[in-house]
């Protein structure tokens, strides 16, 4: 890590804010993220959320880690991205990073401030630059993905996953649960199925089961932990039809774009900073 570089606090440590994390781990910049003890990842192969679970992960060649606010320093110092479990948001108050960046991707504001850090980075739906942050991310695919966004919002939120080739919008990529409970995986993240094969099943507190089915060919890019309880409806798994294994496990178009914006506005604003 380069001394010079300002920390990053990222809320959130999903896909995307993982892809963040990458970008600006990589340029130098010391990494905390921020989560909640289950947290709502569905690519998990890809995202430091998965150290919530399990410790330790390792998202491409990073390793991120799990820890308390104490250990933090020596986490990022020992070159790995900390992993800290901070629902509350206690991280920010204890720590006053330079930057934070929220990417919890809730497409609404779930309490992020200008006056949080000196600089203020939001990804996606539910900020306005120059009003609750000082800089938004364009998270939607098309022309805009990935630009900085220095005054306003970025666009609005769909309700509707992008579409992929081969299957466009005839069925969701997005899979989502049947009912309340647990998932309970059939297949692993990166298995090659079948339209019809169960996916998974959901169990609900009565020992109900409720099963999930492929609904076209393709491999499945995504699967929520079982630890997270879900209800009717979420989000949980995400199959891709263009059935590349090994992209199961490596960050996404999407997620580097996002997190090369980033990148630009945090360079952007320290730049801008020595000069005055």
């Amino acid at each position: 890590m380069r001394n010079d570089f300002p920390l990053v606090v990222i809320r959130g440590a999903g896909d995307l804010a993982s892809g963040v994390a990458l970008r600006l781990h990589r340029a130098g910049f010391p990494v905390i993220h921020t989560e909640i003890e289950h947290p709502l990842a569905v690519r998990r192969t890809v995202a430091f959320a998965q150290a919530a679970f399990d410790g330790v992960c390792r998202v491409e060649e990073v390793t991120g880690r799990r820890c308390g606010m104490a250990d933090a320093a020596a986490v990022v110092a020992a070159g790995e991205v900390a992993v800290i479990i901070d629902p509350a948001g206690e991280t920010l108050r204890r720590l006053h990073p330079p930057v934070v960046v929220d990417a919890i991707m809730a497409k609404r504001n779930t309490g992020t401030r200008c006056e949080d850090a000196p600089f203020v980075v939001a990804l996606g739906p539910g900020f306005t630059a120059g009003v609750d942050c000082h800089a938004v991310i364009e998270t939607e695919r098309g022309h805009n993905l990935g630009r900085v966004i220095w005054q306003g919002s970025a666009a609005p939120d769909t309700g509707e996953p992008g579409e992929l080739p081969g299957v466009g919008r005839r069925a969701s990529r997005v899979l989502r649960a049947p009912a309340a409970g647990h998932v309970i995986g059939r297949c692993a993240i990166g298995d090659r199925v079948v339209a019809g094969a169960e996916l998974a099943i959901v169990e609900d507190a009565a020992g109900e089961m409720y099963s999930i089915v492929a609904p076209f060919d393709g491999v499945l890019r995504g699967l929520i932990h079982p630890r997270v309880a879900v209800h009717p409806g979420m989000k949980i798994g995400d199959l891709d039809p263009r059935a590349d294994v090994a992209a199961c496990f490596t960050v996404s178009d999407k997620s580097l774009a996002i997190g090369g914006g980033a990148l630009e506005a945090i360079l952007m604003w320290l730049a801008s900073s020595q000069t005055q």
